[in-house]
């Protein structure tokens, strides 16, 4: 992992250099993560920021708070580690100074993650100076997976894959949402540490999964984003189960959905599920190198217009390191995709307060169409109980 990253941050430099750009400041987890091979767990905003200052012509910068230095100088590749306190002289400002230099003509920065007290700290410091964004250049680079991050996707959609099957081994008349969700969690983590060891850097990678499950049952089942509760699942309960903040590996992040029912299935609600199944199956058939983003949307939309249903925002987005990342699936964006692109394909249709119908998977765009990262059965699902 760590030779990975150091490689891309070479490749960075070298793309910093062709637009001219002399220094640029990340801020962002996952960009960091995906330059300098550590990240944190804590998932809380402080207000104490940990910046990686990359220079065009010369090694990369870590700053980063006192508390947290020892971990991460065993996590990076990066030998110029600087460390900062809340008190005193040694403050993070006056360390990103020093990396900046004297009187920089421009400072590139994130900007669209950039965290208020780092900007604030900027505009104050340095008035004047222009701030531009980089996120455009890492973006690109992000964009196309290499084979070694494809494998890790792959190792991530494996433990998907046991977290869903833990997910329907718990569904009955009687039990609970909460119950489906430790069940999540733990087949979830066993499976992460079967691929993991106690040696080198793989010993800050965590096993566990974590956040909170996103779960609803029953007519709460349209609400998309609701989380596990102490609901107890009925007999015809539609249970969906999201694990796109769940599914993650090595910080890569994957999609994956389903749509389960509990002990049988309305006829109201097959014929939602079957629509979505149909609209994610007709966007991953269209999805090939040469074909614009948008286009694979196009191919979900004309599902759910035959059927009578809403089209939706958008049928899928990019995935990595981040949530969120570029291009969508989506009416507009005209992005070209290639192979090494790696998506979130989905099927949803909401019927407030009544139903829905969701399905969602990562894929692999290949140089003939698509292979799957996750898999598991694109069918109606019952309950095994």
């Amino acid at each position: 992992m760590l030779e990975e990253a150091k490689a891309r941050t070479h490749t960075l430099q070298q793309r910093m250099k062709d637009e001219g750009i002399r220094k640029a400041v990340f801020t962002d987890e996952s960009s960091i993560a995906y330059l300098a091979g550590f990240w944190g767990y804590l998932g809380i905003e402080f207000g104490r920021p940990t910046l990686l200052v990359v220079d065009a012509e010369a090694a990369p910068v870590v700053i980063t708070p006192l508390m947290e230095s020892e971990m991460v100088s065993s996590m990076t590749w990066v030998e110029d580690v600087r460390v900062w306190e809340d008190i005193g002289q040694r403050t993070w400002g006056r360390a990103l100074a020093r990396a900046l230099g004297d009187k920089p003509v421009d400072i590139w920065v994130e900007k669209g993650s950039l965290p208020a007290i780092v900007r604030n700290h900027l505009d104050d410091t340095y008035p004047g100076v222009q701030l531009k964004d980089i996120s455009p250049i890492l973006g690109a680079m992000r964009t196309i997976k290499t084979p070694f991050e494809i494998d890790v996707m792959k190792q991530a959609g494996q433990i998907a894959g046991a977290m869903m099957a833990a997910a329907h081994d718990s569904l009955k008349e009687g039990a609970r949402e909460y119950e489906s969700a430790l069940a999540v969690i733990e087949a979830g983590s066993r499976t992460a540490a079967s691929f993991l060891t106690a040696r080198g850097w793989d010993r800050f990678v965590s096993p566990m999964i974590h956040n909170l499950q996103i779960l609803q049952s029953g007519a709460d089942a349209s609400m998309v984003h609701r989380r596990a509760s102490v609901k107890a699942y009925e007999k015809f309960d539609p249970v969906y189960f999201c694990f796109c903040n769940m599914a993650q590996f090595k910080q890569y992040k994957l999609g994956f959905d389903r749509m389960f029912h509990i002990g049988d299935v309305k006829d109201a609600d097959r014929t939602v599920q079957e629509a979505a199944i149909e609209a994610q199956q007709a966007a991953i058939a269209a999805i090939r190198p040469g074909i614009l983003a948008e286009e694979v949307a196009a191919a979900a939309n004309e599902i759910y217009r035959a059927r009578d249903f809403e089209t939706g925002y958008r049928t899928g987005r990019s995935i990595g390191v981040a949530y969120l990342e570029a291009p969508e699936l989506k009416t507009g964006d005209k992005t070209v995709l290639k192979p090494g692109m790696t998506f979130a394909v989905d099927g949803g249709i909401s019927v407030d307060g009544v139903t829905a119908g969701r399905i969602g998977d990562s894929i692999v765009v290949t140089e003939t169409g698509a292979d799957y990262i996750t898999d598991y059965p694109r069918e109606i699902l019952l309950s095994k109980g």
